[in-house]
């Protein structure tokens, strides 16, 4: 006899009891709109089978069904998405449990942390992730933040590489511009232990020694660079930035989107913004010692705002960057750039809900709904080296997907309407989701 997905107790178990056992009911979705994301298409009335965590079978709906099923989603009229995938997430909270939350309740189930700062240990988090002691999604890190007091000397560089390796993290981080002689030792270092170099670029060295990285964590980034002949690209043509943007599709490298944080910092530099934002809805999921951190005149980019910069009061100079920063966003689309959403969670850029501002900024920015979405399924899973099994809904693939009401290939916006999450073998409805959402604004009171 086949079960209802909405009963209560099914739901219950699946999402606070988080170490059982992968589901091994077969799942069937009935009549869904696929948007495998292999290419700009959708499968209109489609049926998709899942067991053990793995789409196992995708056909029209009108076929006979052979497989024996134990639960049934009816799909009438919803649109299902791979994962979607956070690709610039600090963990700020001293809650990773709430973070978690914040991201299935947005359709995450990628997650990349960018940091590891004091006292956090992020090894043991992608540890209770994967043993299903946390639940979360799938999770990879960088180390600490790199900067030039971390890689001082040669022996310093060598040593660093050697402590990332030990402790198996995903990725090296820099956030600073360093020495030539150490950063190309840096270079020959983590290519010898396989250890890919991302964060920020290298400003006082020309273009070419940036693209050595496996990403540049951030558009912006592109504002203080050169090809090392002319002023930065900010200062450049419309006919230069062409030229720079086929050269980094050539280059092959990633670049990490990150437009939704410079837009909280142009807020925090605006009076009339930075008080609505005190206002915001969101302000319910930032952890009281954020708030406390980042809505008052005790947060850093408040204390710029009367400053000047190369002559410019830095709320026009910071609001001409952004401008910038969005019209390039476009033309590296444009050009077949790798991006990466990313939203870099800092302040109002609110873990989970923050992925969709980012989408919408895109949007704005003029990238069509489908680079978006590919920016944050297949882009992702190929530089995660998880293509084999994420990134698109395909047979083989994990069942990873979000269940939406809307088409996000009419409008990026529709990725908000999310009626359920499958993850790792569970699923999770809009009752559970918003039960996450709510245990997360007592948890941040």
């Amino acid at each position: 006899m086949k079960t209802n997905l909405l009963g209560f107790v099914l739901i219950f178990f699946a999402v606070f009891f988080t170490h059982a056992q992968q589901s091994q009911d077969t799942i069937v979705i009935e009549n869904v709109n696929v948007v495998p994301m292999t290419s700009e298409i959708v499968l209109y009335n489609h049926r998709v089978l899942i067991s053990a965590g793995k789409i196992i079978k995708i056909e029209p709906a009108s076929h006979p069904i052979k497989n024996k099923t134990t639960v049934t989603i009816d799909g009438t009229g919803k649109y299902l998405i791979p994962g979607l995938s956070e690709m610039h997430y600090h963990y700020r909270s001293d809650d990773i449990q709430s973070d978690f939350k914040l991201l299935i309740a947005n359709g995450i189930t990628n997650v990349r942390n960018m940091a590891e700062f004091e006292n956090q240990d992020h090894i043991a988090i992608k540890r209770k992730v994967s043993s299903g002691e946390l639940l979360g999604p799938n999770y990879f890190t960088t180390g600490p933040y790199l900067s030039n007091d971390d890689l001082q000397t040669i022996d310093d560089v060598v040593a660093i590489v050697e402590k990332h390796k030990k402790r198996g993290y995903d990725f090296l981080k820099i956030a600073a511009s360093l020495p030539q002689p150490i950063y190309l030792k840096l270079l020959e270092e983590c290519e010898v232990n396989k250890i890919p170099i991302v964060g920020h670029a290298q400003r006082t060295l020309p273009l070419e020694f940036s693209l050595r990285m496996k990403s540049i964590e951030h558009v912006e980034e592109f504002l203080y660079l050169s090809d090392g002949t002319n002023d930065t690209y900010f200062k450049q043509s419309e006919s230069n930035l062409q030229l720079l943007a086929k050269q980094l599709h050539e280059s092959g490298i990633y670049i990490g989107t990150t437009l939704s944080v410079f837009e909280f910092i142009t807020a925090c530099l605006n009076d009339e913004k930075f008080t609505n934002l005190q206002k915001h809805d969101h302000v319910k999921y930032l952890a009281k010692n954020q708030r406390e951190g980042f809505l008052t005149e005790k947060n850093d980019y408040r204390k710029l705002k009367n400053q000047t910069f190369s002559g410019f009061k830095a709320p026009v100079l910071f609001d001409d960057y952004f401008l910038w920063i969005q019209k390039f966003s476009k033309l590296l689309s444009d050009n077949h750039v790798n991006l990466l959403t990313g939203s870099d969670t800092y302040g109002m850029v609110i873990v989970g809900f923050s992925l969709h501002r980012e989408f919408t900024l895109l949007q704005r920015a003029g990238m069509s709904p489908y680079k978006i979405l590919l920016a944050s399924t297949v882009n992702p899973s190929r530089y995660l080296n998880q293509y084999a099994f994420e990134g698109t809904i395909t047979e083989g693939k994990n069942a990873n997907m979000v269940l939406l009401n809307r088409n996000p290939l009419d409008d990026i916006e529709n990725t908000k309407s999310i009626e359920m999450v499958f993850l790792k073998g569970k699923w999770y409805d809009r009752k559970v989701l918003d039960k996450m959402l709510e245990e997360v604004q007592e948890s941040f009171k």
